[in-house]
């Protein structure tokens, strides 16, 4: 996979420098400090594992600055400290050893923390440690003497907080006076016993005195706030219940917050599109252009909004803590399906959109989880398919009550969201029992203090995340988009009747066109579904995005651009359409079906080419389109042939 990068900055030093640590030792955060916006993202070879590279300026040098995966030793139990150790140990294709290792170390947890250290100063790997969470160790009643604790481990220590920019200065000075330079071993890490256990006792009892020689206590709280806030917010109740606001927060973010900028977005580039048909001369180029290359752009980046909010929320809870909490609560609940506490917000982001939903699986660690989580968040509804639920609901349900004052519409509705999470369910239930199938592992997580978010950390994640956004779901997009319109465009339908309007010439072109044609090569398959060649056209279409399926109705029965703002008008046409044979095109039956199949079948491109960037894989993408399709077409067939033993029409 090439690299995706964000910005382009200056070329890569020969000097690597990596950053190594445990998880929320606060390592991300000191690389964003460390680079800015000098990042590049991308996956390691042949595995899902992210990995991220930028470029340290200092005053005299330029730094290849490598993010390992977070990692609490060199005994490789996961697939990220197996890629952490590779790059360390410099097994990495295309990536030199680097010439230097910046261990961070949170002071909150020293302890844990310098074990990782004391294997790195085992294997003589030039080393500064970064030593953070300073402030929060003092206010907790610990004192750390960091010119004692490098005395004893031989190495540097610098005291860092990257929100304030605190000691990243000497930190570059101890980097550049330590690189290529071996770190000497302590005596009492030396040993000629290669025993495991005996080489961890030793560690140990190393790092014991360490700590006992180099921290002061001094009037600790026994009780601290943080534990009093756990038993509230990680409580079997009320720790459920206050998960659920906070998600509903985030969910209507993204529903609401995004829709302005959307609307904004969407109505920006169709001026661009008008601009573009008023300059060009009118022809094929002026319709590539305008239909083909604007709109292909407008369909990504109108997502663009969702995908901040997203990632807003995200940071914010990860920063505060919230995060590993939210997944603690969820995971008993979860793991009974196969599926990781971690999995829940993802899925839940899913239902404004999946794209989002799918990135936001970078959370989960395990990469068999992540998976699982991936191959099932499209069936999530997501916003694109309620277009599609409306507009037949509005059909042929909406006049319909349940005891006089309950719609039908609504529980139509309602069931179509359930009837994506039962589907999800068990797929995700399929895959862990077989394809994916692995002893569920205990769900052992850190729960780190609660903390202030820093807020230029935030935005910069935020940043980042929705350029890479653009650019690995942008240029796909853009190609499938293209082809598309070309389906449609071609080959030309030319009348010499003056007297159709330009809507029916148009619908005449989709007829006549390859799309059309498509249409009627279909109509063999979708006949069982109760479906016509014309409702054919509408679903090759909607794979480019599930809202199209709207547009192009609106095309193929004669609605016109500005009666379709209306939906009445569409709403009509599709109650009075006929089929070849003069039969009704639409019934209550046929509305429901194709609801369902939407529910289940993955018709968005966006998404395909999400999950093939996050997999990696083409193989778990194409499986993916494969067996939702498949459930799709024969829930369908099953919703269309029992329908017909009960309803007429």
């Amino acid at each position: 996979m090439k690299d995706s990068f964000i910005k382009v900055g200056d070329s890569p030093s020969e000097i690597v420098v990596a950053l190594a640590g445990n998880p929320n030792a606060g390592k991300t955060t000191l690389f964003n400090a460390l680079t800015g916006l000098r990042q590049k993202v991308a996956n390691y070879p042949g595995v899902t594992v992210e990995r991220k590279e930028g470029i340290w300026k200092t005053k005299d040098l330029s730094l290849q600055l490598i993010d390992l995966p977070g990692l609490y030793s060199l005994e490789a139990t996961s697939i990220d400290e197996q890629i952490a150790l590779d790059v360390l140990t410099g097994k990495i294709k295309g990536l030199t050893t680097p010439s230097v290792v910046i261990a961070v170390v949170d002071a909150t947890n020293l302890e844990r923390n310098l074990y990782l250290v004391t294997q790195l100063i085992e294997k003589e790997t030039p080393l500064v440690i970064a030593l953070t969470m300073v402030d929060e160790a003092e206010k907790n009643g610990l004192n750390i003497d960091t010119e004692k604790l490098s005395q004893m481990l031989g190495v540097s220590v610098v005291a860092v907080t990257a929100s304030t920019g605190r000691g990243l200065d000497e930190l570059a000075k101890a980097v550049k006076a330590n690189i290529g330079k071996k770190t000497k071993v302590p005596e009492r890490l030396q040993s000629e016993n290669n025993d495991h256990t005996s080489r961890i006792f030793k560690r140990y009892s190393f790092i014991a005195e360490v700590v006992q020689q180099s921290v002061s206590y001094g009037g600790q709280r026994d009780h601290k706030l943080s534990d009093k806030i756990d038993k509230v917010l990680t409580h079997r109740f009320w720790g459920l219940v206050i998960l659920f606001f906070v998600l509903l927060i985030v969910f209507q973010a993204i529903f609401s917050w995004a829709s302005i900028p959307m609307e904004f977005l969407d109505k920006a580039f169709g001026n661009l599109a008008d601009l573009a048909r008023t300059h060009l001369p009118a022809g094929i180029i002026a319709d590539l252009v305008a239909d083909g290359i604007i709109a292909g752009v407008g369909a990504v980046l109108v997502f663009l909004p969702q995908i901040l909010i997203l990632f807003l929320f995200i940071s914010i809870l990860e920063d505060t803590g919230y995060m590993a909490r939210a997944a603690f609560l969820m995971d008993k609940i979860m793991s009974k399906f196969g599926l990781h506490g971690k999995a829940f917000l993802p899925l839940i982001s899913s239902f404004a959109c999946a794209i989002p939903g799918i990135m936001a699986t970078r959370t989960i660690e395990n990469p068999r989880d992540r998976l699982t989580t991936i191959l099932i968040a499209p069936f999530m509804s997501c916003s694109a398919r309620l277009p599609v639920y409306t507009v037949m609901i509005a059909a042929f349900f909406s006049d319909q009550t349940i005891l006089g004052f309950i719609s039908i519409g609504a529980v139509l509705m309602l069931a179509m969201y359930l009837l994506g999470i039962s589907a999800a369910i068990l797929i995700a239930f399929i895959l862990k029992k077989t394809l994916l199938k692995s002893p569920p592992p205990p769900f052992v997580m850190e729960l780190p203090p609660y903390r202030l978010p820093a807020f230029k950390n935030i935005i910069q994640n935020m940043l980042l995340r929705g350029l890479l956004f653009v650019k690995r779901a942008g240029t796909i997009i853009l190609l499938i988009s293209m082809i598309l319109w070309a389906l449609a465009y071609f080959p030309r339908y030319e009348t010499e009747n003056n007297e159709i309007t330009e809507v029916e010439k148009a619908s005449e072109q989709i007829r006549h066109s390859y799309a059309g044609q498509l249409g009627h090569l279909i109509e063999p398959v979708i006949k069982p579904l109760g479906f016509d060649w014309k409702i054919g056209i509408a679903l090759i279409s909607s794979f480019a995005a599930r809202e199209v399926f709207v547009s192009t109705l609106s095309i193929i029965y004669n609605v016109g651009k500005d009666q379709n703002e209306n939906n009445s008008n569409l709403v009509e046409a599709i109650r009075i359409a006929k089929k070849d044979d003069g039969s009704p095109a639409w019934t209550p039956l046929t509305a429901l079906t194709l609801m369902v199949f939407y529910v289940l079948a993955m018709q968005c491109m966006s998404t395909v080419a999400v999950v093939r960037r996050e997999t990696n894989s083409w193989k778990w993408t194409l499986l993916m389109i494969a067996y939702m399709t498949i459930l799709a077409y024969t829930a369908a067939f099953l919703t269309h042939q029992i329908g017909s033993l009960f309803l007429k029409g």
